[in-house]
C-alpha cells in the first residue's frame, strides 16, 4: 500500500515537472526568442527570480524523493520489471537535476550578475547554452515520467 502511494506520488510530481519543462521548451522559450535583446534579458531575469519558489522547489525535490522512497519500501511480489522501471525513472530525474544544477543554474546566476553589461552580449552568452541544457533535461524528465507511468501499470 505505501509503495503504491509513493509510486503514485512519483508519477504525479514527475508529471507536473515534465509538463512545466515541456511548456517552457515548446511555448515560453520560443515566445521569448521573439523578443528584443533587452526584453529577453529582462524577462529571463524575472523568470529566474520567480520560478524557484516553494511550490517549484517541492516538486523539484519530489521527483527524486518519491521514486527513491517507492524503491526503498519493501513490497512482496513486486516484479523486477517494475523495480527496473522505477530505478530508470529515478536515474532520468537525477540526470535532469544534474543538468539543472551544473548547467542551467550557473547560467541563470551569470545572467543575474550581468547587470550593466550590453544586452546583446548577455543574451549571446546565455540563450543558446541554456536552451541546449533545457532541451536535454526536458527529454530526461519526460522519459522519467513515461518510465514511472509504465512502472505503475505493470
Amino acid at each position: 500500500m505505501a509503495a503504491t502511494l509513493l509510486l503514485a506520488l512519483a508519477v504525479i510530481s514527475t508529471g507536473l515537472y515534465a509538463g512545466f519543462m515541456l511548456i517552457f521548451q515548446t511555448g515560453i522559450m520560443p515566445a521569448l526568442a521573439e523578443l528584443s535583446d533587452e526584453q529577453f534579458v529582462a524577462a529571463m531575469r524575472r523568470i529566474n527570480e520567480e520560478v524557484p519558489r516553494a511550490v517549484f522547489l517541492v516538486v523539484f525535490l519530489a521527483i527524486i524523493v518519491f521514486p527513491a522512497a517507492a524503491l526503498a519500501v519493501p513490497v512482496e511480489g513486486r516484479s523486477d520489471t517494475q523495480m527496473c522501471l522505477v530505478l530508470a525513472g529515478l536515474v532520468c530525474a537525477a540526470l535532469n537535476h544534474l543538468i539543472t544544477v551544473a548547467g542551467n543554474i550557473p547560467l541563470n546566476s551569470a545572467l543575474a550578475s550581468s547587470e550593466g553589461a550590453p544586452d546583446p552580449e548577455v543574451r549571446e552568452a546565455f540563450e543558446a547554452k541554456w536552451n541546449r541544457f533545457h532541451a536535454a533535461r526536458t527529454v530526461l524528465i519526460i522519459a522519467s515520467f513515461v518510465l514511472l507511468v509504465w512502472a505503475a501499470l505493470v
